[in-house]
């Protein structure tokens, strides 16, 4: 079996956390059993993602560092900055 990567074994990690994080909240939300409160909830799930989702990103293009030519990462940084721009545009 060969070793895992660190930079995917990060990420990987990140990402069972945030799944960790949506199946206690779905927890909380049948606890409550109350719309409000769920609502609440699921508001600060809206928070969890996209910083899941900057971390993730920031971790992987760090191992791609010195794999990717300067004008390659400038494209994939502004094709991430346009989903942050559309997640947060209101």
């Amino acid at each position: 079996m060969s070793m895992l990567n660190k930079i995917v074994l990060s990420m990987a990690a990140i990402r069972i956390l945030s799944g960790s994080i949506e199946i206690l909240a779905a927890m909380i939300m049948l606890r409550f059993n109350q719309i409000e409160k769920a609502l609440l909830v699921n508001s600060g799930l809206a928070l969890v993602g996209p910083f899941v989702l900057l971390t993730t990103t920031t971790i992987g293009l760090i191992g791609l560092a010195d794999k990717l030519s300067f004008s390659k990462m400038i494209w994939v940084l502004a094709g991430v900055s346009c989903i942050f721009i559309g997640i947060l545009k209101k």
